[in-house]
């Protein structure tokens, strides 16, 4: 499993990027962020690949 983290400054993007990813059962969307800070943030408290 593909541990995944999506981030970018517009919701519908994220959303479109995890409905995309969703379509893989071998990804695991485990958490999103709206901009950079958040991303490092979000990865330092997530697992991810």
């Amino acid at each position: 499993m593909i541990r995944v983290l999506v981030a970018d400054d517009e919701a519908m993007i994220r959303a479109g990027v995890r409905a995309i990813l969703a379509a893989d059962p071998e990804i695991e969307v485990v958490a999103e962020a709206g901009d950079g800070r958040e991303a490092v943030e979000t990865t330092r408290a997530h697992r991810v690949d």
